[in-house]
């Protein structure tokens, strides 16, 4: 009989042993199934950039899929953000655009300043990284004060690579990269709203506070090849008269002194909405040539999407501020369809501080990043990845890839639930 008890155990251990390792594969494979499906994701968002982001576009969040997209018997969605969350616990979906963020290797002091959760001193101390001397700015560290941490490194004193570089920056903890916003999914997590019980510490405001992480990028760009420099007097006629007739053409450089635009890198305007005041053009008219034209022959590096653009981000802008940002949403929000050119900010901001805007806003994005969230078979398997696509060069790129998967479960309640329910159903 203790014979017979013995071998009914061994037998029973060893069944439950079973019944582990074939839960622990069928995890496995469902992780691959996830994995597979953000791989297809990452192609689908390569094709819809191919094909809907030329020529700086943002493509339209209606005219590619977002949310649930069936792969086999996976599932992904893209993690997005917009400036109109209705329901700030549950996120939005689509791709991110690059240039609605401030770059780190382009911003000045006083616009890294005005961040959500900035320090003057990180602030100072971000200039210090990226600049190309050892002399520490006011409030900010250089190479001395780096040698003093465990362990010690030295200041970069060079172009920010990545935005997770920040973490190595004097004064940058996590509360001020992260903020509530503990998974970087940008909506209001359960754990982000119950005070001190569960990281991250928050106020318990039913309201996310997001830190800066989500404000910043270092991959914004726009290409100035192929196009029309209006400081050549001589390329600008000829790209005028494609659009306008002669004599309309010939108005419009009669605005400027003989000489002026001119070539030569004698330039006399600096950015385009200088150069469509000074031209006397109607909105209409500079919208038709805006994309043909550039104040320069090289790359710009750090534009911000007045479109896309964030209230936060706006309100860094000088001739912007926190008094013009919502003004600038609530036109974009009523005006969609006048949003052509950065003429548009002319109807919300005065001269002066439109001018004061111009060298730092464009109406063109050539990088986003697709977050990409995915399960597998039983809503098994869940898997995140971040990429960004850039799209400069033409053919759209993969310029950085992170896994995010640590961070985990990033798609809110609502899906959750709706997983868990067709599960049910099966």
């Amino acid at each position: 009989m203790w014979v017979a008890f013995g071998l009914v155990a061994l037998a029973l251990y060893f069944a439950q042993s079973m019944t582990y390792e074939l839960r622990a594969s069928d995890n496995r494979a469902a992780s691959l199934e996830a994995e597979q499906a953000i791989e297809g994701a990452a192609r689908y968002v390569a094709y819809t950039l191919k094909t809907l982001g030329t020529n700086g576009a943002v493509p339209d969040l209606l005219s590619y899929q977002r949310e649930g997209i069936v792969v086999g018997t996976a599932q992904y969605w893209l993690i997005g953000r917009t400036a109109q969350q209705t329901t700030p616990t549950e996120p939005f979906f689509g791709l991110v655009d690059e240039a609605s963020k401030l770059n780190l290797n382009t911003a000045t002091l006083e616009m890294l300043e005005m961040l959500p959760r900035m320090t003057p001193e990180l602030a100072a101390a971000i200039i210090d990284w990226r600049d190309t001397d050892s002399t520490p700015s006011q409030g900010g560290a250089e190479s001395e004060t780096y040698q003093r941490l465990q362990p010690a490194y030295n200041c970069k004193n060079a172009p920010f690579e990545t935005v997770d570089e920040l973490r190595l920056v004097m004064g940058a903890d996590m509360d001020t990269l992260y903020g509530e916003d503990a998974n970087l999914n940008g909506i209001l997590d359960l754990n982000e709203n119950d005070g001190n019980i569960l990281p991250p510490f928050d106020n318990r405001d039913s309201r996310l506070d997001s830190g800066i992480l989500d404000f910043v990028t270092v991959y914004s760009r726009q290409p100035s090849d192929n196009r029309t420099n209006v400081n050549s007097r001589q390329d600008l006629s000829a790209a005028l008269q494609l659009k306008f007739s002669t004599t309309r053409a010939n108005e419009i450089l009669a605005k400027f002194p003989q000489g002026g635009p001119r070539g030569g890198g004698n330039a006399t305007m600096t950015n385009l909405l200088m150069f469509y005041y000074q031209s006397g053009m109607t909105v209409d008219e500079f919208n038709q040539v805006a994309t043909m034209l550039t104040v320069t022959n090289a790359p710009i590096e750090g534009l911000i999407n007045i479109n896309t653009a964030r209230a936060e981000v706006l309100a860094c802008i000088p001739g912007i501020g926190t008094d013009n940002a919502q003004s600038l949403i609530s036109y974009r929000q009523s005006s969609p369809d006048k949003l052509t050119s950065v003429a548009w900010v002319t109807e919300v901001l005065s001269r002066e501080n439109a001018l004061k805007a111009a060298p730092y806003i464009t109406t063109e994005s050539y990088q986003f990043t697709a977050d990409i969230a995915a399960v597998g078979h039983f809503s098994r398997g869940y898997c995140r990845v971040k990429y960004i696509f850039d799209t400069s060069e033409g053919t759209p790129k993969i310029r950085y890839r992170q896994d995010l998967t640590r961070l985990g479960w990033a798609l809110g309640a609502v899906t959750q639930q709706k997983l868990q329910l067709a599960k049910d159903l099966r």
